[in-house]
């Protein structure tokens, strides 16, 4: 596996990091690698690929995907999304059409998108 073509970098860790479950300070269990985890998924986000195609270098696609599920219900991935929004530094990170992939139906009917004035302006 290349670990260049990774996307969290060392510095993006030191901030994500306090943000994450199983640190050392945290009651259960301490997690085994938090930062190869988060690679893992966004490898797969990355490469739309089902859990079933993750390499094996970052462990078996079975334990990551319950890993995951247990981060999404326990709203893991939301607070990190808070804390890192309100950071500044990643102002740079934008949504576009090159990575969103809209569903074919969601382009509108048979014969393109139609506009229909509404209610209240036919009426007037």
């Amino acid at each position: 596996m290349n670990e260049q073509r990774f996307v969290v970098s060392d510095v993006l860790w030191l901030r994500l990091e306090p943000h994450l479950p199983g640190k050392v300070s945290d009651a259960g269990a301490t997690a085994k690698d938090n930062r190869l985890f988060l690679e893992a998924v966004f490898w797969r986000v990355r490469t739309e690929s089902p859990w079933r195609d993750l390499p094996p270098a970052f462990g078996h696609w079975n334990s990551q995907f319950r890993r995951f599920r247990r981060w999404a219900r326990s709203g893991v991935f939301e607070s990190l999304f808070k804390a890192m929004s309100e950071d500044v530094d990643l102002e740079y990170a934008l949504i576009d059409g090159t990575i969103v992939q809209v569903h074919q139906k969601a382009t509108g009917s048979k014969g393109g998108l139609r506009l229909r004035p509404s209610g209240a302006r036919a009426a007037g």
